[in-house]
């Protein structure tokens, strides 16, 4: 009787084996299937993407050239500025100052900068939320003016702060990138760091993504992918802009395997405790009551019956999409170095994948 039942686990253990490795195969050449259709010309800038579920990595890989002048290809281990998706980083810096005590999500702005207009009607929760109304100073035609110059955080916030608002604050959700220089400049107001090296020490160091920095074109960044633009038919190096100018809005590099420790040190909240990071994932109402589809930094978004959170980033050269799944702790990242090549839909198209694969095997 023994005999048989060893025989019968170890035979549960090899069918099981089986299914694992098939599915594991079925899913590897369905991700490859969807992204070799984005990424049609190999010796083109490109991308690279990770598939983690819980926490461990289930697919990586890299498509195209780091670098199109000297002939290098992509790997997982390249540096891309990652756009908007910097908001998160942010937002999850508020968050920490808050549950430090020394400021409140909803504190007026006043009470930082006391000579911005209507700050006392303006709170640190519209900022994060994109509902204060406030200007989007990317819709202004004299950002020309300053996309080269190096900017402080006040000469940033003073460049937009008397254009007319759009909105009553809490009124709408219009995605907004001043609001999130504004939230920087009070980090460093509060914490009397630098964004920079409040992003550094307070998340970077803890979370040990060690090859995520504030972005710049002229330190040297190891295994740095150079970031690209299409004009017509060929492709040209990326225009050049002050990252002074984006910020905390937008202005932070990583890797994907940084990427994917980001959100497990958010998932086994190593920067926060659960009650306050919670606060990033939950859906926010309107003045007049209407719930909207945004946390703090992140989208809170349904896709096919599905509960997401996501963030894509954009800037010059680059794009960047992040998608998590919470219910089946599924994470899926691509960073592109070319604004030619959108990551958002694949990334989303890949987690979806990733979901119906795992459960079928």
């Amino acid at each position: 009787m023994a005999t048989i039942n060893i025989k019968s686990t170890y035979l549960l253990f090899v069918v099981c084996f089986i299914f694992g490795t098939v599915s594991a195969q079925n899913l590897e050449a369905g991700i490859d299937s969807l992204l070799v259709r984005v990424f049609k010309d190999k010796n083109g800038p490109g991308g690279t993407f990770l598939v983690a579920k819980a926490g461990d990595i289930i697919y990586q890989k890299s498509f195209g050239k780091a670098n199109l002048e000297l002939n290098v290809d992509l790997t997982a281990e390249n540096v891309y500025q990652i756009g908007s998706m910097t908001k998160q980083f942010t937002a999850i810096s508020i968050l920490i100052l808050e549950e430090k005590g020394t400021l409140n999500v909803n504190d007026p702005i006043s009470k930082y900068i006391p000579d911005y207009p209507m700050g006392e009607k303006i709170t640190i929760h519209h900022l994060l939320t994109h509902t204060s109304g406030i200007k989007d100073f990317t819709k202004m035609k004299s950002l020309q003016e300053i996309s080269q110059k190096e900017m402080t955080p006040k000469m940033m916030v003073d460049f937009f702060k008397n254009e007319p608002v759009d909105f009553e604050p809490g009124d709408k959700f219009d995605y907004n990138n001043s609001g999130y220089v504004l939230l920087g400049y009070i980090i460093e107001l509060v914490s009397g760091e630098t964004y920079e090296d409040f992003v550094q020490k307070n998340i970077f160091d803890k979370a040990g993504m060690t090859q995520s920095s504030y972005a710049s074109d002229r330190e040297i960044i190891t295994k740095r992918a150079y970031g690209y633009q299409k004009k017509e038919s060929r492709y040209v190096n990326k225009t050049q802009i002050s990252f002074s100018v984006p910020f905390s809005s937008g202005s932070l590099m990583s890797t994907t395997g940084d990427m994917l420790k980001w959100q497990n040190a958010l998932n086994q909240n190593l920067l926060l405790k659960a009650k306050t990071i919670k606060k990033a994932f939950t859906k926010y109402k309107l003045n007049n009551g209407q719930e909207f589809t945004y946390g703090y930094g992140w989208h809170l978004r349904e896709v096919n019956g599905v509960t997401t959170r996501q963030h894509g980033g954009s800037i010059f050269g680059f794009k960047s999409m992040g998608v998590y799944i919470p219910s089946e702790d599924i994470y899926v990242v691509g960073l592109c170095n070319c604004d030619c090549n959108s990551p958002t839909q694949v990334t989303e198209d890949i987690a979806l994948l990733t979901l119906s694969t795992l459960k079928k095997g």
